[in-house]
């Protein structure tokens, strides 16, 4: 088959989006693991049904990336999706995360079994320490071993300040795959992203759209970025996470803000757009702070089961 200039220029464009649609989707973790820069996130669906069909629209929808915790009481409805969805074990990306009430060595095992049982996986993608908090020293360690052992493909944490983040990576053997912080464009978290490019850490956002906070959907600066490309505010702001090289894993239990959270990879932002959203920064958290004794209080209070 012959092609004339114009056809051969339109099949290379093609070729460069399809291959920077396939790059652009996965980040390198520090041990050489894969994993989906964009992923779905399944915090405050607890309802079984709800959660299951939640994830089911986002498997077929595009997302490979999916993330629970056993915080979220949702595991088993996650695995019911998987299961159900019928797409290869080695496609999919499935991250979960230990509770501060199961810290420690023998604690942090038990409850890895759990979670394992729950989601019905013979193996974890990514398991996180929650919160920094009770024992997490003795958590790494048991994490640490399970990761030796191939049960995990990477361990990282969540919710680390850059102080104790450091602290954990110098009085261990195994430095975290990822850090799963509180990022968006309220709170970028610029010096906490330098410090975890430092040592080799991923940067992951949760609640990478300030859990709807400060009218952010009707925010006239990414509104005004969104209408040059004929994207939403929502879109814009995935965009640019993945610009700064941040994992996000958005939530919605609507398939078709799914979608348009997912189609976010036939457009780039500019260098000045980005330069934009980076003023509007607060450097500090509206949703919640981990240095205050109150919440050491209630993450460490709150009880996932007897």
């Amino acid at each position: 088959m012959f092609y004339g200039k114009q056809q051969e220029h339109a099949l290379l464009v093609t070729i460069l989006i399809m291959l920077e649609e396939f790059y652009m989707q996965k980040v390198i973790l520090n041990n050489g693991v894969e994993m989906p820069i964009l992923g779905f996130g399944v915090f405050q669906v607890p309802d079984p049904a709800q959660c299951e069909q939640a994830v089911s629209e986002a498997l077929e929808s595009g997302y490979r990336l999916i993330d629970t915790a056993a915080a979220y009481m949702n595991e088993e409805a996650v695995g019911a999706a998987i299961k159900k969805s019928g797409i290869p074990r080695e496609e999919l990306f499935i991250t979960t995360k230990l509770w501060v009430q199961d810290a420690g060595y023998e604690n942090a095992k038990k409850a890895f079994d759990v979670s394992l049982k729950k989601l019905g996986l013979d193996y974890l993608d990514l398991y996180l320490i929650h919160q920094p908090f009770n024992d997490y020293y003795g958590s790494w360690r048991a994490m640490e071993e399970l990761y030796k052992e191939g049960k995990i493909r990477a361990i990282g944490v969540s919710n680390f300040y850059p102080d104790r983040l450091v602290d954990l990576i110098l009085n261990n053997e195994v430095v975290p795959a990822v850090n799963q912080v509180e990022t968006h464009p309220f709170f970028q978290q610029k010096v906490a992203k330098k410090v975890m490019e430092e040592y080799g850490v991923q940067i992951q956002s949760w609640g990478p759209f300030a859990e709807g906070q400060k009218n952010i959907f009707q925010n006239k600066l990414l509104a005004g970025i969104g209408e040059k490309y004929g994207k939403t505010v929502a879109q814009v702001i995935l965009r640019w996470h993945i610009q700064r090289g941040v994992v996000s894993i958005p939530k919605s239990v609507h398939k078709e803000r799914m979608v348009e959270n997912f189609n976010v990879w036939n457009f780039t932002l500019s260098d000045e757009d980005m330069s934009a959203i980076a003023t509007m920064d607060l450097g500090k958290s509206e949703i919640v702070d981990h240095f205050t004794a109150d919440i050491a209080k209630v993450l460490n209070g709150w009880k996932i089961h007897e």
